[in-house]
């Protein structure tokens, strides 16, 4: 059940017409999302062939056209492109006279708050930071994950009752996040999100070079219960053999990493030393078993892989 209070209905902005400049594959399921709130999308710009090809699967019949033109057309604009470029768009598009006074101005970027959008904003624009915390597959699936999606939100005071309602029609609950924090919010999520898919990878190609037929359906179950664990006791939930002391063990990971992924390596001992702080700090680890298992890390990021002669077993 959500948590968050519904705006009164005056306090809803009225059905607007929808652009979309860069159909990657947030702009257009945020748009097919409004789309379902009644609101109407009426342009998209996309640069390369499958942005286009995505912008016609998730908004039939929507004419593609030039970001300029995507402006003149809608009320509510979703600028969905990359963090690095966000800033060029906005100074482009205001320089340009593109940008009309009391036009909606959306960007779903979690590293920028609303200052980005400054340019804009001296043209008129009323400046939205909406970022949905979600992974997006550029397709139909998207729409329905945004429902009881969290979205990192930043406005002007005197926007804030709009910036609610946009979110709530489109599924989601907004968590307010000062300026000044979104870069550190966004780094939260790129370190849980992002770096969690490469080790989710990593370990899938390591198992099958174990001799695993199917990583995936053996991952499957440890992963989840791992996750759930994790969100339910924070670092309570660590277990394994950094977190037991098992130095000999990590000794013996990482002499096997080496031999059969070294490019894993670096991350495995930095991942070590980050859950040997945890374990410690919260009384996980035992401090006698902690300088065994530190210098273990320390020696192997060397590339001596010293353990006193001492051998584990992984359990």
């Amino acid at each position: 059940m959500s948590t968050v209070q519904q705006p009164d209905p005056s306090d809803r902005p009225a059905r607007l017409t929808v652009g979309v400049v860069g159909a990657g594959r947030v702009g257009p399921a945020l748009a097919a999302s409004l789309q379902l709130a009644g609101h109407r999308p009426v342009a998209v710009s996309g640069v390369s062939d499958t942005s286009r090809r995505r912008a016609e699967a998730m908004l039939p019949g929507i004419p593609l056209v030039p970001p300029a033109e995507v402006l003149q057309r809608a009320d509510l604009v979703l600028l969905t492109v990359p963090d690095d470029a966000l800033p060029g768009l906005v100074a482009g598009l205001a320089e340009t006279g593109a940008v009309r006074p009391g036009q909606l101005l959306v960007h779903t970027s979690g590293r920028y708050g609303t200052k980005v959008l400054d340019p804009a904003l001296r043209a008129g624009a009323l400046p939205l930071a909406l970022h949905p915390a979600m992974t997006f597959t550029g397709t139909p699936v998207d729409v329905q994950r945004l429902a009881g999606c969290s979205f990192g939100v930043t406005a002007p005071e005197e926007l804030r009752l709009a910036a609610e309602a946009l979110v709530i029609e489109m599924g989601g609950e907004p968590e307010w996040i000062s300026e000044e924090n979104r870069p550190l919010y966004h780094a939260a999520l790129a370190l849980g999100a992002n770096h969690l898919v490469t080790l989710v990878a990593q370990s899938m190609e390591l198992l099958r070079t174990a001799g695993v037929e199917a990583p995936d359906r053996m991952l499957g179950p440890l992963l989840g219960a791992a996750l759930d664990n994790a969100l339910r006791s924070g670092d309570a939930a660590l277990t394994g053999p950094v977190a037991r002391g098992d130095a000999g063990t990590v000794a013996a990971h990482v002499t096997e990493l080496r031999r059969h992924a070294p490019q894993a390596v670096d991350g495995y001992l930095a991942m070590a030393r980050a859950t040997a702080d945890r374990a410690l700090a919260h009384g996980l680890l035992k401090p006698e078993l902690a300088e065994d298992l530190l210098g273990v890390l320390a020696n192997s990021a060397d590339g001596t892989n010293g353990t006193n002669g001492t051998e584990g077993n992984a359990r």
